[in-house]
């Protein structure tokens, strides 16, 4: 009698619960590779990654000679030499019969022959078809054997090809890496493809070259693996969340307010009218800038326009870049207010068009959010330790390799936490995650390794096991500003943002291992973050790793009131906008810390990729929306 309790080798597979098929994982990842399940009939569906056809064996010649003059009107299947065959076989046979007739009769056998040859269709060959099948499952493709009689290989045959097939599972009949495949019995479903519009039909297409048609690259071995990878690390990140305690909550995507004080935002309008026109600047206050003359607000303009190229060298330093850009135009605007002011004194004020506000979803202006971490902190203050996982938008025109317009976020937050524990909570966070993907996503990682980079599977594994190093802002600036053996590119000095060619010295070439680095200048974080005791620098603190560089931001929030109003300040902020947020503040304020991971990077570290878009199903970056 079978025992109840079967190998797993040994189990047969079972159809997946809403498509009444077998994934190809449940056969091609068993230990065994699938030999376990021979002589098993079951239904695989999937899309044809490869082909090729062979001629099959024919049958063995008949063993009766050339039939007896008169002797066509036997049994078609004895003549056959028993075995069925079709009518144009047995019109075949008779050919030479028919040609001894015409001759006795003094026909003209050349022309004859050629009109009985013409009319006699010449059979197709037998064809048995090769089919390497994918449905997304597995990073293997399993081989279908499909006999010419089933369907014609001409049908099959083009990559891209979707067929649902019912038949045995079997040793692989041919020579070669493949252990087992699908002797087909009958074909449930093919879904053509017209192989000069596919654009898959071409062999070996670059990762750049795939982004023109991204919603077919998903089909690619390379970038099925990046998706399963991907998927991978989404799971590990919700369960290391859940695991401490963490509890998961939602953040608008729609919000009225400058969530972060320093990225460009996507204002959001509902009003066809409103899209037409030219963006309207908000009118600049004149009262404190009375005695200001235009000369000097020129000067001003010419100086941070430096400030702003020199900001630019960097692109894993947004935050700073973005308040100086946004301080320029402020300058800007204060100037062409200044010069429309002494030009046109005595015109009147243009009325606002009512009717467009009044076409308008919000009585105020929308945005997409940049961040979620001030609504996040409005649920910690009530939930202790929370987390969010979404899209967030900036509509900064980066050509970066590493930034997008839309990016996936995961956003944490933790009542009565300080910078050290936010900090130790981030490290533990990102070896959770690598250690939890080198182990259920090793396959597809094994893979990648082969195709993009070799060295990805002992990078997690170091990452997973390496303490991070903790420095200060200002001990990494002593650190390069000693550096003798190398010339960066920007001048380091306290106060400027650190660049990517600073932040891979200090991982790659000083410490060699993940750095964090907090304390930095309050110029070069949100208005949010806490400040310290020396005025200049606040508690945030960025996490660099190997290949990609900045990972995650985090940082201490600012709990006193007071201080945080000077910061909406400083920056020029709307305060009206908030005041909610100020509230928290003032009702219950406690000391909490967070972070941000930008997701799509870590996919980016993980996979080996150098360009953010091969890492995300549908990017959207500057100038690119094209589904």
């Amino acid at each position: 009698m079978a025992s109840d309790h079967q190998p797993f080798d040994q189990m047969p597979v079972v159809l997946s619960k809403y498509s009444k098929r077998v994934l190809l994982k449940t056969i091609l990842d068993r230990a065994d590779g699938g030999l376990g399940l021979v002589e098993q009939r079951v239904v695989v569906g999937g899309w044809v990654k490869s082909s090729r056809e062979m001629r099959k064996n024919p049958p063995p010649p008949p063993t009766t000679t050339q039939p007896p003059v008169g002797g066509g009107g036997g049994d078609a299947k004895e003549d056959a030499g028993g075995k069925d065959v079709k009518c144009v076989e047995v019109f075949q046979s008779r050919i030479p019969f028919l040609r001894t007739i015409i001759k006795v009769f003094g026909g003209n056998t050349a022309h004859t022959k050629e009109k009985l040859e013409s009319i006699v269709p010449k059979p197709q060959p037998p064809m048995i078809s090769f089919l390497q099948i994918s449905d997304g499952s597995s990073v293997t493709s399993l081989q279908i054997m499909v006999d010419s009689s089933i369907a014609p290989p001409s049908l099959l045959m083009p990559t891209g090809t979707c067929i649902l097939a019912e038949g045995i599972l079997q040793k692989s009949s041919l020579q070669g890496k493949r252990i087992m495949e699908l002797k087909a019995e009958k074909l449930l479903h093919i879904g053509i493809v017209d192989q000069d519009r596919y654009p898959l039909s071409k062999k070996s297409l670059p990762l750049a070259s795939l982004r023109h048609c991204a919603h077919f690259r998903p089909r690619t071995t390379t970038v099925a693996s990046i998706m399963r990878v991907r998927n991978v690390l989404t799971q590990a990140s919700h369960a290391f969340f859940q695991n401490q305690g963490f509890v998961h909550v939602e953040v608008p995507i729609l919000t009225a307010m400058d969530t972060d004080g320093f990225s460009e935002k996507f204002q959001v309008s509902t009003s066809s009218v409103s899209a037409k026109e030219p963006k309207r600047e908000e009118p600049v206050s004149m009262d404190d800038t009375a005695n200001v003359s235009l000369e000097t607000i020129k000067l001003s303009i010419v100086e941070k326009s430096k400030k702003v190229e020199e900001l630019k060298r960097s692109d894993s330093n947004k935050e700073a870049l973005a308040a100086a850009v946004h301080d320029l135009q402020k300058t800007n605007a204060l100037a062409a207010e200044l010069e429309a002011r002494s030009k046109s004194k005595s015109k009147p004020k243009p009325k606002s068009k009512s009717k467009s506000k009044s076409s308008e979803f919000f009585s105020n202006e929308a945005f997409l959010a940049s961040s979620g971490t001030l609504h996040l902190e409005s649920c910690a203050s009530a939930l202790g330790n929370v987390y969010a996982f979404g899209p967030r938008f900036q509509a900064d025109k980066s050509e970066s390799k590493k930034s997008l317009a839309e990016s996936w976020m995961i956003e944490t937050e933790i009542a009565f936490s300080e910078l050290e524990d936010v900090m130790s909570c981030a490290e533990d966070f990102l070896k959770f995650v690598f250690d939890y993907a080198s182990e259920n996503c090793y396959e597809n990682l094994y893979f990648l390794s082969k195709r993009v980079d070799k060295t990805i599977i002992d990078r997690l594994r170091s990452m997973a096991s390496t303490p991070f190093e903790k420095i200060s802002y200002t001990t990494a600036v002593e650190v390069l500003d000693k550096v003798v053996d190398k010339t960066f590119e920007t001048k380091i000095r306290w106060g400027v943002a650190l660049t990517e060619e600073h932040e891979s010295y200090l991982v790659n070439e000083f410490y060699k291992k993940p750095v964090i680095i907090y304390d930095h200048p309050k110029e070069l974080k949100p208005f949010h973050v806490r400040l310290n005791d020396d005025g200049k620098t606040v508690a945030a603190f960025d996490v660099i790793v190997p290949k990609v560089g900045v990972l995650i931001q985090g940082s201490q929030k600012e709990e006193r009131s007071n201080h945080l109003s000077n910061r909406i300040n400083e920056l020029g902020l709307q305060k009206e906008q908030y005041e909610w947020y100020l509230d928290l503040r003032k009702q219950g304020t406690v000391k909490h810390s967070g972070f941000s991971v930008t997701f799509d990077v870590m996919v980016l570290f993980a996979t080996g990729l150098n360009d953010i878009q091969d890492a995300v199903p549908f990017p959207r970056n500057h100038g690119k929306l094209h589904n």
